[in-house]
Parts: structure tokens; C-alpha cells; sequence
């Protein structure tokens, strides 16, 4: 697996909404983040983004993202140990969604923070070490 640039960030579903609804300190945060460069993206966070689109052009402008941000490469292992987690997790009476599991176990893999409003992510951090990205 490759490893991005340890200043990356991947800017969750959550965040990203607000970015769009233009919310503040999300949006000068984020815009600043794509004017760096750093921003990565992931699969699940761009069909949850496309899923929740309400015009054809949101969606075209999501379409975009593909070319514009580096997006994380999945893997047999890295869906495991989500669900591993996300069993962790369950066991000790937590019921986190897989796709924020997936989301946490590969940032901590590529060594990223995670941007994101989602409360779910301080109770993965919890459990296992991850690093959140702060807005100011």
C-alpha cells in the first residue's frame, strides 16, 4: 500500500456538507486545506456525497472530485480490519456505522488526520488511535 503525505487530510461526508452550505469555520477550513493541496478523498465519502446531491449540478460537480483530490486506495486488508474495529466496537456497546470504521482504520493507515463533524469518530478514537483534525 502507498503511503500519501503524512500533512494530508481527509475531509469526512460531514464536513464536507457544511463546506457546501458555505457553514462557518468549515468552509474557510476546508477551502484552505484545497488551496494547500492537502485534502484526500474516498470512495465511500464521494457516493454518500453523490447519494445525498440534489441537482444535476451538484452531481457535476461532484464528478469533478475524482480529478481533483487524491483519493485513498482500498484494500482486502484495510475493509478487515474495519470490520474488526467495527466489531470492537459493537461489543463494547457502540454501534458505529462500517463506513466511518473504514474511514478511521485508513486514515491511521496513511497516517492523516480526519476532518469531520461526526460525534461516531470520538468514540473510534476511544478505541483505537486516531487523529482529528481541528477547525478553529
Amino acid at each position: 500500500m502507498e503511503t500519501i503525505a503524512l500533512d494530508k487530510v481527509l475531509v469526512d461526508t460531514s464536513a464536507w456538507i457544511e463546506f457546501f452550505r458555505k457553514k462557518e469555520p468549515w468552509h474557510s477550513a476546508i477551502s484552505s486545506l484545497m488551496d494547500d493541496k492537502r485534502i484526500c478523498c474516498s470512495g465511500i465519502i464521494l457516493a454518500e456525497l453523490m447519494q445525498g446531491a440534489k441537482s444535476d449540478k451538484e452531481l457535476e460537480i461532484l464528478r469533478d472530485f475524482r480529478h481533483v483530490f487524491e483519493f485513498l486506495d482500498e484494500s482486502v486488508d484495510l475493509w478487515q480490519a474495519a470490520g474488526e474495529l467495527s466489531s470492537t466496537l459493537h461489543r463494547k456497546g457502540k454501534s458505529i456505522g462500517l463506513s466511518d470504521c473504514y474511514l478511521a482504520v485508513s486514515a491511521k493507515a496513511q497516517k492523516m488526520k480526519i476532518l469531520t463533524l461526526d460525534k461516531h469518530f470520538a468514540l473510534i478514537k476511544s478505541v483505537v488511535h486516531i487523529d482529528l483534525y481541528e477547525v478553529k
